[in-house]
């Protein structure tokens, strides 16, 4: 929206953001109405279109930024603080039960296809999404590689191992919509982490018997 909400403004818009939200999950976009999320979120139909005023398409693009948000706030603290080996196994932890949770399902990806991507903003969340992500990892890698010893790591490419990575992932999640297990994601997951350890810490601690 392009006029200033006052604070309780912005918070009725979240509330029917969120209330849209938890409608889309259980329903899917193709089924939902405006007013399911009217009798979900105690609105009116002016109400609505006063911070929806395009309708349907505009509360789905802003129900797609709250998921997308959603995605990075889901691995927090974790993503925020990739500090050391631990650090990234519990990050892994969190990513792999996420998805295992939302099962053969995808919100966000429900959403875009709905909308459809020629739609002004739709990519743009997507990209916003990726570019935090991917900067996240990568703050990450450089964290663990200023723990090793001088000069360990110094040839790795930071930026392509996190895309790299983060590529990994969204594979691994595609399979898991196709399938719903998620084997793939965590062997994806683990062999990335796997992989970028031997190259900044060639000589970790042996592994006791």
């Amino acid at each position: 929206m392009s006029r200033e909400l006052t604070a309780k403004g912005k918070a009725t818009r979240r509330r029917i953001v969120e209330g849209a939200a938890e409608v889309l999950r259980e329903r899917g976009v193709g089924t939902v109405t405006l007013d399911d999320v009217m009798a979900r979120t105690g609105t009116s139909k002016s109400q609505l279109f006063h911070y929806f005023p395009d309708g349907k398409d505009e509360l789905l693009l802003a129900v797609a930024r709250f998921e997308a948000e959603q995605v990075l706030e889901d691995q927090q603290p974790y993503l925020g603080r990739l500090e050391s080996w631990e650090d990234w196994q519990r990050w892994r932890d969190v990513v792999i039960a996420r998805y295992e949770a939302q099962g053969d399902t995808c919100p966000l990806g429900s959403l875009f296809l709905q909308v459809g991507r020629s739609t002004p903003g739709a990519r743009a969340i997507v990209v916003e999404l990726l570019r935090q992500w991917q900067e996240s990892l990568a703050a990450g890698i450089r964290a663990v590689r200023a723990t090793t010893g001088p000069g360990a790591g110094a040839d790795v490419d930071v930026d392509a191992r996190a895309a790299a990575l983060l590529a990994a992932i969204q594979g691994g999640v595609s399979i898991l919509l196709s399938t719903g297990r998620s084997a793939r994601l965590r062997a994806a997951l683990d062999q990335g982490i796997a992989d970028l350890r031997r190259e900044l810490d060639p000589a970790p601690p042996a592994t006791p018997r």
